[in-house]
């Protein structure tokens, strides 16, 4: 066991120095593995345990709140010390296509030209997703990839391949989990994109509509959530602006947004992103604190 954490270690610390791009180095790194990762995967492995069937699990939490680094840490600490082959995929993977929005825009509300919000996702697609990896006889297929640089579904080639068994199944998604809200507050505006682009209220009744419907059915499928607590909604563009930051150093010249258009971004993103950090505890299994550096400062479970 000894070797096997020394082998975790070496490869977590060779992670997190590939991941330091933007010239902010990680603070706590070995704090964070002793008291964040491996207590969540040790908590990940007795779920899997308790039947041994593959179960799926939702990791939810703001924009750049570090689910995406999670995961891949997760996948080799749950290989290497417990032999479990997890499967990872995002929401984001299935955004539908720019036509598809361009579609949305012109029937239902502008608005849905923008990617993000509960209604820009291929439902379908993630139904189909999930049926194959619960299927009995496991046969190789595709998850879709999306490039967030041209804004739109990459092609095939670019997909990720599903090639082995998992154990278990990571669905994770800033969204991922969230509860729709009282028709009476969808009335209030929150911000300068809902105040002058949705004064009649049609693309916040949309978005809340399908997180009561085919969102659900597809959220109800979990077998349990953990939920990224931010401090606060601040820390979202906070941490968005350092994710672009990465993004324009790895992306090869490819187009990033700019700090004005983070802004705007994060506005479709934002009364969803509330309405969960104010109902954490209502829609998870396990909360993960986080604190001003991105550290875990308290793991609760409400199971």
């Amino acid at each position: 066991m000894a070797k096997t954490i020394h082998m975790i270690k070496s490869d977590y610390l060779k992670f997190l120095k590939r991941k330091e791009v933007a010239g902010k180095p990680i603070v706590d790194k070995l704090g964070k593995l002793n008291k964040f990762y491996l207590p969540l995967s040790e908590w990940l492995y007795k779920i899997y345990k308790k039947d041994n069937k593959l179960k799926i699990i939702g990791l939810s939490g703001g924009q750049g709140a570090g689910k995406s680094t999670i995961t891949s840490i997760l996948k080799f600490i749950l290989k290497k010390k417990y032999d479990l082959e997890l499967c990872i995929f995002s929401i984001d993977d299935f955004y539908k296509t720019k036509k598809q929005r361009v579609k949305m825009a012109k029937s239902i509300h502008p608005l849905f030209l923008t990617r993000g919000v509960p209604g820009t996702h291929d439902v379908n697609l993630i139904n189909k997703t999930i049926k194959k990896l619960k299927k009995r006889k496991f046969k190789n297929f595709l998850i879709p990839t999306f490039d967030k640089s041209i804004d739109d579904r990459a092609k095939e080639k670019k997909w990720q391949k599903i090639k082995k068994v998992p154990d278990l199944v990571i669905f994770e998604g800033w969204c991922v989990g969230a509860l729709p809200q009282k028709d009476a507050d969808l009335k209030k505006p929150l911000n300068l994109i809902e105040k002058k682009y949705d004064n009649h209220l049609r693309w916040r009744k949309a978005v809340n509509n399908n997180l009561k419907n085919q969102y659900r059915k597809i959220f109800n499928k979990l077998d349990k959530l953990v939920y990224l607590k931010v401090p606060n909604f601040n820390y979202i563009y906070k941490w968005r602006l350092l994710q672009e930051k990465k993004l324009k150093l790895t992306s090869k010249s490819k187009k990033t947004m700019s700090k004005s258009q983070i802004k705007k971004f994060i506005m479709y993103y934002e009364r969803i992103t509330k309405h969960m950090m104010k109902n954490s505890y209502k829609i998870s299994d396990l909360i993960i604190y986080l604190d001003k550096d991105h550290r875990s400062k308290k793991i609760k479970s409400n199971d």
